[in-house]
């Protein structure tokens, strides 16, 4: 069995500028902190990370690196603007020996591939917030829709 956790990035301020590198608030990264010390006591441990490489998806991936081994990175540009069926792609091409899978990214899409790969129940996960997926399924390219359980929301 597969485990998929899906991270929205932590609370980011607001720009003069683009929004691609808008930063984490000082409330975001305090409640990333909190979840990284959960996870921690959790000893979980990630085999490989998908984020996108906006600035505060980075920041997010960076403080829960602090606190977890995570095995290999892959920073993408695509995931910060993904649809669903990118996403999936992104998954469906995770090589079959990883058993835990990463993905930092943003809303809407986050919480939609969460409830498209669960029950297809939208729960809007809020900054920083974090669903843990188990996935029953023997190889990432079976990913699709109702092939997870929704076993948790962290934050």
């Amino acid at each position: 069995m597969k485990q998929l956790i899906l991270l929205r990035h932590g609370e980011a301020g607001f720009s003069d500028g683009v929004d691609f590198q808008r930063q984490l608030t000082l409330r975001g990264k305090e409640s990333l902190h909190r979840l990284g010390l959960l996870l921690q006591t959790r000893g979980l441990s990630v085999d490989r990370m998908y984020c996108s490489s906006a600035t505060r998806t980075r920041e997010t991936a960076e403080i829960i690196k602090s606190y977890i081994p995570v095995e290999e990175e892959i920073y993408d540009k695509e995931i910060y603007s993904a649809s669903l069926e990118i996403l999936i792609n992104f998954l469906e091409n995770t090589p079959a020996e990883v058993q835990t899978c990463l993905l930092v990214g943003h809303n809407p899409t986050i919480s939609l591939l969460m409830a498209h790969l669960s029950d297809g129940d939208y729960r809007g996960l809020s900054p920083g917030m974090m669903g843990v997926l188990e996935l029953e399924i023997a190889d990432w390219y079976h990913i699709g829709m109702n092939t997870a359980t929704l076993k948790e929301i962290l934050h």
